[in-house]
């Protein structure tokens, strides 16, 4: 299969939606999961899945698809939910209690740069050098975007760095695991699976740290059900179909688009002022992007 029919329109469907409602998410997040919120972070992705779940497999079935696992798929939905969801996910919970949803979207954008070292690591090869250089020119594109939330003097402890610097390599090697593994299963039982699977590992870690028992604002309850609807039910499956059907570079673009897609939906819905600081970096995202588009086309 050739690069040009691997960019297939369902797959870029798809894509479009993990572009837009991932870029809400970072916000629903951060209302969830901030002081006096009600929302522990490891409890918030726990209930998160767990609801997703019930949902997608309920789905799957109804659509009549396969939902019994071999061994190996038990195996593979298990290690791979967890590294998306508890490794992910939960780590970016952890880190928006105390960084803002700016800095959280910068560190989560190096997912496409941990992608790409992972299939060099993988595939013994180096990298193609205008791949490289449009990874690198949507990076610098979002750290543009962020740069006047850093400037005014955001601040945020050593875990919360460390958990959104560690949480997009989780994601990343997930993915490409994953993608690489083919299972041959439906993209809601896939979904559904991993993220019940996960739900173990979150409740687990939710126990380990001592959360205290979720006591949710009304504000922190309707960010958890766009949460589950549109985050995991919606947009998780949606990421699971793309990953089937495009390469992996293109698909992780949206770790680059969901900040623009933030800026404008803020300005949009909340008349957020764009700056030349916006229009700069949303630039030289949609530069980075074509360029990756470019090398696959």
């Amino acid at each position: 299969m050739t690069d040009t029919a691997r960019l297939s329109r369902p797959g870029l469907l798809n894509l479009s939606v993990v572009y837009v409602v991932w870029g809400s998410t970072y916000l629903a997040i951060r209302v969830a999961v901030r002081d006096g919120a009600g929302f522990p972070p490891f409890t918030l992705a726990f209930l998160r899945v767990l609801t997703a779940s019930a949902v997608l497999l309920g789905w799957a079935r109804l659509s009549g698809e396969r939902i019994r696992l071999s061994r190996r798929e038990i195996v593979l939905m298990a290690a791979t939910g967890s590294l998306l969801w508890l490794g992910g996910n939960a780590l970016v919970n952890l880190g928006e209690r105390r960084a803002s949803s700016g800095l959280a979207a910068l560190l989560v954008a190096a997912m496409p740069i941990w992608a790409e070292l992972i299939a060099i690591v993988v595939d013994r090869r180096l990298p193609r050098w205008k791949s490289a250089g449009s990874v690198l020119i949507g990076f610098a594109g979002v750290g543009l975007l962020c740069l006047p939330v850093l400037r005014d003097g955001t601040r945020s402890d050593v875990l919360s760095l460390a958990a959104l610097l560690i949480a997009p390599l989780f994601w990343a090697i997930g993915s490409v695991w994953l993608q690489r593994s083919r299972p041959d299963l439906g993209v809601r039982a896939i979904s559904g699976w991993q993220q019940l699977l996960a739900a173990g590992s979150l409740l687990v870690m939710a126990l380990v740290t001592r959360e205290p028992l979720p006591a949710p604002s009304g504000e922190a309850w309707l960010a958890f059900l766009y949460l589950v609807v549109f985050g995991s039910v919606i947009a998780f499956t949606a990421y699971m179909a793309t990953i089937r059907v495009l390469p992996y570079r293109v698909v992780a673009t949206y770790a680059y688009v969901n900040p623009v897609i933030a800026v404008f939906l803020g300005w949009l819905i909340l008349d957020e002022a764009i700056t030349a600081w916006t229009l700069t970096g949303a630039a030289l995202v949609v530069a980075g992007v074509m360029g990756i588009f470019q090398n696959h086309a």
